[in-house]
């Protein structure tokens, strides 16, 4: 299931949602020679990327020389000719940022950071976007601005600050819902299925360390009220699927 958006902005957003990795590319001190790496992402509830990452990594001190980084984000892994499927470069700054609640978002995305989450040298880096490069197939290739890339979340703070608790509430009262959205709604194998995250668009679904899956909502919610009906609503729509 995808976006239901079906605007450039919002398929490129939906991608950097479901990733679990990118593509860095950075551009070494002195001389300003350009070198990519591989880095574990999450992102904010609008969009903005997320890593958490090491200062004895060469990225990262190139980061803190200049903070001018493009994120490859590249949806087109199992497709028989790869170039058919969506990718988006997104372009920016990334500058530190002092948020438990974002790193704790990072964290519950990507469970084995848990333990350098205490890390001297580990710090959480957000992406200012400053535009996305997004092809998405053949001649289907488009620019888009930062304010057509982003969710706009002026009207969703409460949802954010609620995000831990609707979690923890799913993961342990309602696991057999979050296993209906998997199997009956996203038509994917029966696991342990947890809630990682919610945002306005959609919930994040993890089994073991490496398996994700997103399941989207028809509308956006803005508190913890609207994403519980949206859950309910969510429940009740995976039922009948499996009549």
């Amino acid at each position: 299931m995808t976006t239901s958006d079906s605007s450039p902005g919002a398929k490129a957003r939906d991608l950097v949602r479901r990733a679990e990795t990118a593509a860095l590319a950075v551009r070494l001190p002195p001389e300003g020679l350009p070198y990519a790496s591989l880095v574990l992402t999450a992102c904010d509830h609008g969009g903005q990327p997320l890593l958490f990452i090491s200062r004895l990594a060469e990225h990262t001190r190139a980061l803190e020389a200049d903070g001018a980084a493009c994120l490859l984000f590249d949806g087109t892994a199992g497709l028989e000719a790869r170039l058919t499927g969506a990718r988006a470069s997104v372009v920016g700054r990334l500058e530190k940022v002092a948020d438990e609640g974002l790193k704790a978002r990072f964290i519950a995305r990507h469970p084995e950071a848990e333990m350098y989450r205490d890390f001297p040298d580990f710090a959480l880096w957000r992406m200012a976007v400053d535009r996305v490069h997004l092809v998405a197939g053949f001649g289907r290739i488009h620019w888009i601005e930062s304010a057509d890339f982003l969710f706009d979340t002026k009207a969703t703070g409460e949802l954010a600050a609620s995000e831990p608790g609707i979690v923890a509430h799913m993961n342990d009262d309602h696991a057999d819902a979050i296993a209906l959205y998997a199997e009956k709604l996203l038509r994917l194998p029966a696991a342990d299925w947890r809630l990682s995250g919610i945002d306005p668009e959609g919930c994040d679904l993890i089994a073991g360390a490496a398996t994700r899956a997103r399941l989207i909502f028809p509308e956006p919610v803005s508190n913890a009220i609207e994403a519980r009906n949206r859950l309910v609503e969510r429940v009740k729509a995976a039922r009948l699927a499996s009549e």
